[in-house]
């Protein structure tokens, strides 16, 4: 077993990770649109889930300061570079995983 691709996939197949990752491909988004596009997920678990990607160097946290901080969330270019590897993913799921 090669160990690169075995992180890989343990890193991105941790529970909700994958979902994470789709739902940033199309550009950055709040905690809350990131709960929202991922439902059933508790805050708890976004939040460890998206420190995880963040320390992977898949996902970049921006803090936006103001009167209300808000924090935003999009792939870095390491993230960017799974989205053909996600639309193959995609693709195979509509074809075969028919739930």
């Amino acid at each position: 077993m090669c160990r690169h691709y075995h992180g890989a996939v343990e890193l991105i197949g941790r529970r909700w990770a994958g979902a994470i990752l789709y739902a940033l491909t199309d550009g950055p988004l709040h905690f809350a649109e990131l709960k929202e596009s991922v439902p059933g997920m508790s805050d708890r678990l976004l939040s460890c889930r998206l420190k995880e990607l963040e320390k992977a160097g898949l996902v970049q946290r921006e803090v936006q300061p103001g009167n209300r901080v808000r924090v935003s969330y999009e792939l870095t270019d390491k993230g960017h570079s799974l989205e053909p590897v996600m639309a193959e993913l995609r693709d195979w799921a509509r074809h075969w995983h028919r739930a």
